[in-house]
């Protein structure tokens, strides 16, 4: 069984999908692989690393040559519809975003499996890849403000007078806000945190954090995840935000619900109320904000409402990628950790008995297997023909 290893060809990542370490894992069950020369290089691993673990090192990876083809970044159309019939891949595959890289995957007959689709339950925690990026993000995105913040986060008593400590808003206290409130708070400043999720307001107190509880209707989903509010809700949710926000030194925000453009949680008015100088970071920029006016990759100066100075508002990108050497460490894990689970004597035989091999399966044999996904295809082929007639 081949196994490869790319390089990621998309701007900014700098991530791998293997590191030395999982490398010997794989090795050790009998599987053959193919690193592409510097894959590693820009998150730290050399090349040198790999092959003393066991890879072989190639120039350029050949898809239709593999067996198996794990990645960070979606696939492009044209790299899918390269690999042979029967292949197997496994990485982030953003299905929802990613619609003719799906349809030319189940096209070209490969077997591909998405690590967002992995489920939320105890025995796939090792599997979890958006839980382990979401981690580096979280912490990330604390040191992005501190870097832009032009005061203290910790309060400081000093000869010359007492610098009080900054204050933190959380928005979102899934793994990213709930890493984003540790971190904040190992820093020294006052966290404040709100979730649409009940349960999170104790999660947020083990942090370190103090829970903002608004009169708002519960909104959980399947596996923990957070549901869009109706529209009536949303525009309370605001309402009720808005004074938190304008107190707020620093607003982290993370909301995101997969598979759907991010909640909005912030207009720019609200980001208007803050002071001069305040600082604004958007995890989910990528997806389309939770913030008014938000660029992914870039920070938008926001005049204040009394025109004093200006709010960073910080679209932040690549996020996990900006720690590139224990992203990688992580994500190789996930990754390494479902090809366990399906490896059987130096092969690869996915049991779709298995509920973790079937639920993060998105297409095998021809067809789209995650429904959702299937759905969206189906609209997006019935909404082609009506535009033809």
């Amino acid at each position: 069984m081949k196994l490869g290893i790319p390089r990621e060809r998309r701007e900014g990542e700098r991530r791998v999908a293997a590191t030395p370490e999982t490398v010997k894992q794989l090795a050790a069950l009998g599987v053959e692989i193919l690193l592409e020369e510097d894959a590693g290089a820009a998150a730290g691993y050399p090349d040198l690393a790999y092959s003393q673990a066991g890879a072989h090192i190639v120039p350029e990876l050949d898809p239709a040559q593999l067996d198996v083809l794990a990645h960070v970044r979606p696939l492009d159309p044209d790299t899918a519809r390269s690999l042979k019939r029967g292949a197997v891949t496994v990485g982030l595959a953003s299905p929802s975003s990613e619609l003719p890289t799906v349809q030319a995957l189940a096209d070209a007959g490969v077997t591909s499996f998405a690590l967002e689709l992995v489920p939320r339950i105890s025995r796939a925690q090792s599997m979890d890849a958006l839980s382990s990026q979401a981690l580096v993000a979280g912490y990330r995105c604390v040191l992005e403000a501190a870097i832009r913040l032009p005061r203290f986060f910790p309060l400081y008593m000093t000869a010359a007078g007492t610098v009080p400590p900054a204050r933190v808003l959380v928005l979102g206290a899934g793994v990213a806000g709930l890493q984003a409130i540790g971190t904040a708070k190992r820093l020294g400043a006052r966290v404040f945190a709100n979730d649409i999720r009940p349960a999170s307001a104790d999660e947020v107190a083990s942090m370190g954090g103090t829970f903002i509880r608004l009169d708002l209707e519960t909104a959980e989903a399947a596996g923990g995840y957070a549901r869009q509010l109706s529209s009536d809700a949303g525009t309370r949710q605001r309402q009720l935000l808005a004074p938190h926000v304008a107190q707020a030194d620093v607003l982290i925000t993370t909301a995101a619900v997969p598979g759907r453009r991010a909640p909005l949680l912030v207009t720019r008015e609200m980001v208007q109320g803050m002071r001069a100088g305040s600082v604004v970071v958007d995890l989910a920029a990528e997806s389309g904000g939770n913030v008014e006016g938000v660029v992914a990759g870039q920070d938008v100066p926001v005049p204040t409402a009394d025109g004093s100075g200006h709010v960073w508002l910080v679209g932040l990108k690549d996020a996990p990628s900006a720690m590139a050497s224990d992203a990688s460490r992580l994500y190789a894990k996930n990754v390494a950790n479902l090809l366990v689970l399906m490896v059987r004597d130096g092969a690869l035989a996915p049991d779709f008995s298995d509920e973790v091999v079937a639920g993060a399966c998105l297409t095998h044999d021809g067809t789209v297997r995650h429904q959702a996904t299937a759905d969206l295809l189906a609209e997006r082929a019935g909404a082609r023909r009506e535009g033809a007639l």
